[in-house]
């Protein structure tokens, strides 16, 4: 009875870890005869998915802007396409409606950090609107960036530019692929300088110290009042401007691009973005009089209920395109004796339409674990799919992601049973090390993923396929805001999600052989106990 200690204790610990980091613990609880440790090497591939995503548009809770460059992947270019709707429509503008300016305000995530911090004080700022004694702090941020931070000894300059969308977008439930061609008038309604940073402004009166002005940190492009003024305030009566229906096909949204090929991509909430149209009308007095002009404003709605997106496109280099026209294709990976003729040495992981990777765990090495399960009664406690960085074309300082999608090839629209089985036993599908060095590499937890093909063969059919795919992207899974609880295998951040990665592929000459423990090839590590026999 107290040789089977060690073997519930190593289970219950993988029950409440949930981790499979039990590579050192085996000395610790059992001896030598009681568990085991190997490592296999496993077949890798990469999967083109032809940088392109097919997106439902309502669930991009983040859009990127921006363009970025570097030699392994090539040059990527992002614009955030949305359109736009009024507040109220049939609006009254009131008489005589001239623009004074219109804003569009982008609220880009930025670094809260003190020390990312800077503060300017004015203490003899004059607000102009009655010529009010005031002080004025703006505090800036650095916005959060994926990319270059310099270019030589500056941050990359940016022209964002906004133009009109001329395609009708569709409606909010409607699928958009990240790469469709999406059109724009010739000229731009607006356009600034992006330095990289946002501003938030607080101004207070001299006098009592009330506040005159909050804004929040913000980018505030101005955009010409003339084309508002036409499309909008001239339209007033007007059928386009009644119904929602008929707005979106007139005014048809927004693009929103640079003009620069390099630099770095930063997100934003989309629907966190305004735009602002200042006019004055004539205004007069109660009981009769001479009219007044008056100042006032109206908004459009850029947000939930409008359709956006990011629009991607890509340039890129030789090596990449050579090597994932060896994987298989996204259609590929549908039939069912999927064949890898040309496992991948290097795999090439990247979000936003980019390439996926396929991991195969050989029938070979599933044959002869089924057998060491039925004959010599082993009992899998960890089992994991380790992935290193590849530390000779991938060295340099971009972050690198710190989540990934998993998927089982053949249940593509299903979470792994890890995901559900221990749910509630704090599991993590990925665990990382070393993220902030070239020695980098994730372990994908699929212990009850390889217990249940390997002890229950009606879960896995070895005469349907040419052994389990696991399908792995970049990318962080969607929760539930008010719950926490995730929200499908196919809600998730890969439509917008920046990172890329370069991992070490397959061991081509060991395929399915226990390899070394020291090897860097994309290996399934498993640790298994085995019934004692007297």
């Amino acid at each position: 009875m107290m040789k089977l200690i060690p073997v519930m204790m190593m289970g219950i610990m993988v029950l409440n870890s949930c981790e499979g980091e039990l590579d050192n613990l085996g000395s610790q609880f059992v001896d030598g005869s009681e568990a085991s440790e190997k490592v296999y090497a496993l077949a890798a591939y990469n999967v083109n998915n032809h940088d392109v995503q097919n997106v439902v548009t309502s669930q991009y809770d983040s859009v990127r802007i921006g363009a970025f460059s570097e030699p392994v992947f090539g040059g990527q270019k992002v614009s955030y396409i949305t359109q736009v709707r009024l507040n109220s429509y049939n609006p009254d503008f009131g008489t005589n409606p001239v623009v004074d300016s219109v804003v569009l305000t982008l609220k880009p995530r930025y670094e809260t950090a003190a020390d990312s911090t800077k503060t300017t004080t004015n203490e003899d700022y004059i607000y102009p609107d009655g010529n009010v004694a005031a002080k004025k702090v703006v505090n800036t941020y650095p916005v959060r960036k994926y990319g270059k931070y310099k270019i030589g000894k500056d941050t990359p300059p940016f022209t964002i530019r906004v133009h009109e969308v001329t395609d009708f977008l569709g409606g909010t439930s409607d699928s958009i692929k990240t790469n469709k061609p999406i059109a724009v008038a010739s000229t731009d309604i607006g356009s600034k300088a992006f330095n990289g940073t946002v501003n938030s402004v607080v101004i207070t009166k001299d006098s009592d110290a009330s506040e005159i002005l909050n804004r929040a940190a913000s980018f505030r492009i101005p955009l010409k009042k003339e084309f508002f003024q036409d499309k909008i305030i001239a339209k007033q009566g007007n059928q386009v401007l009644k119904d929602a229906a008929s707005f979106i096909r007139y005014f048809r949204g927004i693009s929103i691009s640079v003009d620069e090929s390099d630099g770095y991509l930063f997100s934003m909430a989309p629907n966190d973005a305004a735009i602002t149209i200042y006019y004055k009308n004539d205004v007069t007095p109660t009981g009769g009089g001479t009219a007044v002009r008056t100042a006032q404003e109206t908004s459009l709605s850029l947000g939930a209920s409008n359709v956006h997106l990011s629009s991607i496109a890509y340039q890129r280099g030789s090596n990449y395109t050579t090597e994932t026209q060896k994987g298989v294709t996204v259609e590929q990976l549908k039939t069912n004796d999927l064949q890898i003729n040309n496992p991948a040495t290097k795999l090439y992981l990247q979000g936003m339409g980019g390439n996926s990777i396929g991991v195969r765990v050989p029938i070979s090495t599933i044959l002869q674990l089924r057998n060491q399960y039925k004959n010599d009664k082993i009992a899998i406690v960890s089992a994991k799919i380790r992935l290193y960085n590849d530390n000779t074309d991938w060295d340099n300082k971009y972050r690198k992601p710190s989540s990934l999608l998993v998927k089982e090839r053949d249940t593509m629209s299903r979470f792994l049973p890890d995901m559900t089985l221990l749910s509630s036993a704090g599991y993590s599908l990925v665990r990382t090390a070393n993220l902030s060095t070239k020695d980098a590499y994730y372990d994908v937890s699929i212990t009850s993923t390889l217990k249940k093909i390997i002890e229950d063969e009606s879960y896995y059919d070895i005469n349907k396929y040419n052994g389990k795919d696991f399908i792995i992207d970049v990318g962080s899974y969607l929760v539930n805001s008010s719950t926490g609880a995730l929200l499908g295998q196919t809600y998730n951040d890969r439509p917008y999600n920046p990172f890329r990665l370069l991992l070490v592929g397959s061991d081509i000459n060991n395929i399915g052989n226990v390899i070394s423990n020291d090897s860097k090839n994309v290996q399934l590590r498993l640790i298994f106990t085995q019934k004692q026999t007297n």
